[in-house]
């Protein structure tokens, strides 16, 4: 059984605040998504790895991909407008049997830790599929102009990555979702849309995602540490 990975990258990053791509802005040095890059290269389930970014970082991707010898990086293939369509550009590059695993996980959760990859593809591989969360811990208010309204935190998850799902599943998962004109936020979304039932597993609060410049400063202090 392969394990592919698939980095979808095509993002703006525009909440950052910075006017490169949040994923290419360097952390002490290393760039935001060689760190997350690294994590799959480093893991012994981890079959192949698979880019989806803008064609203007095309070369910028195969420098990163030598400096920091990401050998597991075998295809860069263009981004799409959508998330969506990023991660489908990548599925379709890719020509592997129906239960072989894909891994989607978000370019900007470079601390995704080797523990948390492991458990969702061991879970993946024995029910053929794995969304990792944590458990909400804070108190949690649903507000609006005609609601204001406390939530069970009890049942309340933070959906993460890496979201995990067989080849053949994925893509008529995917081929659903067009189908319909559905956009999906991510895999997990689109599968549930397509009917799939779905199994969490645990995830990390150290694999948060980038997006402000408050999540870049703390990143900068987590990394310090780490070699570039």
């Amino acid at each position: 059984m392969r394990t592919v990975a698939i980095i979808p990258a095509g993002g703006s990053g525009s909440r950052s605040g910075y006017s490169v791509p949040k994923q290419f802005l360097k952390i002490n040095g290393k760039e935001l998504i060689a760190y997350t890059l690294e994590v799959f290269q480093k893991s012994k389930l981890i079959t192949e790895i698979v880019v989806a970014v803008h064609s203007n970082f095309f070369n910028k991707m195969k420098k990163i991909k030598n400096k920091y010898g990401i050998t597991k990086l075998k295809n860069i293939v263009e981004g799409g407008g959508e998330r969506q369509d990023s991660v489908f550009n990548a599925l379709s590059s890719l020509e592997l049997n129906a239960t072989d695993l894909v891994v989607v996980h978000d370019a900007a959760r470079p601390l995704l830790p080797q523990s948390v990859l492991t458990e969702a593809i061991k879970t993946a591989k024995a029910k053929g599929n794995a969304l990792v969360c944590i458990k909400a811990s804070d108190t949690i208010l649903k507000s609006s102009e005609k609601e204001f309204k406390y939530l069970d935190r009890s049942e309340i998850f933070y959906v993460q990555t890496p979201q995990i799902f067989q080849f053949g599943d994925l893509v008529k998962g995917f081929n659903k979702a067009y189908k319909h004109s559905f956009k999906g936020t991510d895999e997990s979304s689109i599968m549930h849309f397509a009917g799939a039932k779905i199994f969490i597993t645990p995830g990390s609060i150290l694999n948060y995602k980038i997006t402000t410049q408050d999540d870049i400063k703390i990143l900068k202090q987590l990394t310090k540490s780490i070699p570039c």
